[in-house]
């Protein structure tokens, strides 16, 4: 059986692309998707990519990753820094979680470098632009093929 793995991106990652270009690079959510699938099927893994401006739609969908994914990997946007909610549905997730930004987000606002996401994640990427997603499912992969990495500190 393939085990699928949830891509999620927040807030205004639709635009990616097309929103400030010298921050996030001209690159899609549809490069990304099509990145990240290309990983996946090294290591015989599916890939379902959702974007939401809506925290609550982000939340619906980490429930239900309880019953359908092996492995989150989460650019939470603007809702790293603010979402608890988020925080707490991914503590419900039992498998490995991934946080991803694009921009190297310690480079910039001083808000942005608190991050609730990364209490939960068993991994940060930052800076890497869109090949950090690459970066998360290959790391993915390794992680569900070697559980006993994730506890790692």
């Amino acid at each position: 059986m393939t085990q699928t793995i949830l891509i999620l991106n927040g807030p205004n990652l639709n635009l990616l692309g097309r929103r400030q270009p010298d921050v996030y690079g001209r690159d899609t959510l549809d490069d990304v998707a099509r990145d990240c699938a290309a990983v996946g099927a090294e290591f015989g893994l599916e890939t379902r990519l959702l974007q939401s401006n809506w925290e609550g739609q982000i939340v619906d969908w980490i429930h239900e990753a309880r019953e359908t994914a092996a492995g989150i990997i989460i650019n939470p946007a603007a809702l790293t820094h603010t979402s608890i909610a988020v925080l707490d549905a991914l503590h419900a997730f039992e498998g490995p979680v991934i946080e991803v930004h694009i921009s190297q987000v310690h480079k910039r606002e001083a808000f942005r470098h608190q991050s609730y996401v990364s209490l939960r994640a068993d991994a940060v990427m930052a800076g890497f632009g869109i090949h950090g997603y690459a970066l998360a499912m290959r790391h993915m992969g390794r992680l569900l093929a070697n559980p006993d990495e994730k506890n790692r500190d």
